[in-house]
């Protein structure tokens, strides 16, 4: 099937073009569906083998069929997002012939497995923090399934319709779009104001990474490109390769050093988002086995327990002010609508110490009965979700002990709720490893021959592919929402530029046309399609 034509052919596509028309051998093939299916009964046999741990008596298929379907669509997010984005880790490498595209992206595909497998969690559950609490703590309800179905369809149809032109938009941004499009909509189906939904600072976060991260990238790797040409005087680096010949030692062990870096961590950040939508479909479908961290033993329970009353106290003696009405329902408006109540910090207090006597009673969260694990770990989640918001607000300013008190509580909150089980993380890894090598030359091949009217240069492959890599760890490092997507196709246009190879303004244009439209099409597609499986079922 032909890769539609963005532009007309670059004039430097003489130069040793790369060869992608090479198909795959038997044993690639072999080893692709082996890994495919040794993890799909490996997940399955984990996934039985936690619901008869539980002695869950099965009365009903049905939840069982919404998260078959459930995972189908998550895991497929992960493999569109694979393949959607190899393009920031290979494009460079191929075309300045450092690896052979087949190896290439199978490499890529290896790191972005072992990323996945590496990873933290922690971007995990930031992304479900923002998601609308009224869905969260319904999650197993029509209404959380609804959420789930369409921000995850909308991710992948939008996904989908910019590979298929060959357009390398940010993939996390649609998916941020789409969490922000069921916010809206769900609030206006609700009677509030549309704003009331949404996280706006994480919004304007956004945006102004649209704005920015395209900028990054061209400006960085323009400036690394003339610093290049200063200090390295070898005019081969900065002319197209007339030949299939690799470049030379430290330029390609640069490249691949950055290609295995920024593969390694678009798999570290990237997969986590479908792990945390997949444990929030694991809790709503079969909370007795995933709503609670079920592997902390009995003696930190008691602790748990323990650290929740004396927690209380703290914050009864910071604020004695009696609660009045449900804590639960101060909290969870405060979580909504990020306005502090003069009631926060005695609500808090209040569900501190529910939670500890609830831990006490059952004496671990193992023995905790089905019908109040719901209860219970709704209860854990407002009380770390208000925690976070109010240090993040600077809100409630205790003295030493109490703040001490607190975030020890936090962290035993953590603990019980924010854990990823080993397959879920197996699951995720060989989707996206799998996916980096499945459809990955139309976007490879935008970047490579469809930005500048050249081939591309050792020295401009090189620059753009540092400055993605750096600026993925600063991104992580600093928790900045910004698009590698964006810095690196920016930054070889950038070093297009700045090696007076000059622009194919058209493929500029629709680059810049969708990465402007992703945010809106992404809010456009999740809040209607949440409209439409709310509404219809």
């Amino acid at each position: 099937m032909a890769t539609p034509t963005l532009a007309s052919s670059s004039p430097g596509s003489t130069h040793a073009r790369p060869t992608f028309d090479r198909k795959p051998g038997r044993g690639t093939l072999i080893v692709f569906f082996v890994i495919l299916v040794v993890g799909l009964v490996y997940s399955t046999w984990s996934l039985v083998s936690d619901v008869d741990d539980m002695g869950t008596v099965v009365t009903t298929w049905t939840p069982f069929l919404l998260l078959g379907i459930a995972l189908l669509i998550a895991l497929g997010f992960e493999f569109v997002n694979g393949f959607h984005d190899t393009a920031n880790a290979v494009a460079t490498v191929i075309y300045t012939h450092s690896l052979p595209p087949q190896f290439a992206v199978m490499w890529s595909g290896c790191f972005n497995f072992l990323g996945v497998l590496l990873s933290s969690g922690a971007v995990a559950f930031g992304i479900i923090a923002l998601l609308p609490v009224e869905l969260i703590l319904q999650v197993g309800s029509s209404a959380g399934f609804a959420m789930i179905f369409a921000l995850l369809i909308a991710a992948i149809v939008w996904n989908l319709g910019t590979w298929w032109l060959g357009l390398p938009a940010s993939s996390s941004h649609t998916l941020i779009g789409s969490i922000i499009g069921v916010g809206v909509a769900n609030a206006l189906m609700h009677g509030r104001d549309g704003t009331s939904g949404v996280d706006w600072s994480q919004a304007l976060k956004i945006g102004y990474s649209l704005l920015l991260s395209p900028l990054i990238g061209f400006v960085c790797a323009a400036l690394l490109l003339v610093a290049l040409r200063l200090l390295v005087k070898n005019r081969a680096l900065y002319k197209a390769p007339v030949s299939d010949a690799p470049p030379p030692w430290w330029i390609r062990g640069l490249l691949i050093l950055t290609c295995t870096g920024v593969s390694f961590a678009h798999g570290s950040n990237d997969g986590q988002k479908g792990m945390g939508l997949i444990m929030l479909i694991l809790v709503g479908t079969l909370p007795m086995a995933y709503a609670l961290n079920r592997a902390m033993p009995a003696d930190q329970s008691v602790q748990f327990a323990a650290v929740a009353q004396v927690t209380q106290q703290a914050l009864a003696k910071a604020d004695p002010t009696p609660v009045a009405g449900d804590p639960r329902v101060i909290l969870t408006d405060y979580i909504r609508d990020k306005r502090p109540s003069p009631q926060l910090v005695p609500a808090l207090a209040a569900i501190a110490g529910l939670i500890g006597q609830e831990v006490s009673a059952y004496g671990s969260l193992t023995a905790i009965p089905a019908a109040a694990v719901g209860n219970v770990r709704n209860d854990m989640y407002l009380t770390g979700e208000a925690i976070r918001l109010m240090e993040k607000d600077k809100l409630g300013q205790y003295d030493a002990d109490t703040q001490a008190k607190v975030s020890l509580f936090k962290q035993q909150i953590d603990s019980s709720t924010r854990f990823i089980p080993l397959w879920v993380k197996v699951a995720v890894a060989i989707a996206l490893g799998l996916g980096t090598m499945v459809g990955w030359k139309r976007i490879v091949v935008t970047v490579g021959e469809k930005i500048g009217k050249h081939h591309l240069t050792y020295a401009q492959g090189a620059s753009a592919e540092v400055v993605a890599m750096l600026t993925i760890g600063a991104a992580d490092l600093y928790g900045l929402p910004v698009s590698t997507t964006h810095v690196l196709s920016s930054g070889v246009a950038g070093a297009m530029v700045a090696n007076g190879s000059g622009l194919q303004m058209r493929t500029v244009r629709n680059l810049v046309m969708a990465w402007v439209l992703t945010l809106p099409a992404a809010i456009l597609l999740a809040g209607s399609l949440y409209w439409l499986f709310a509404t219809v079922f």
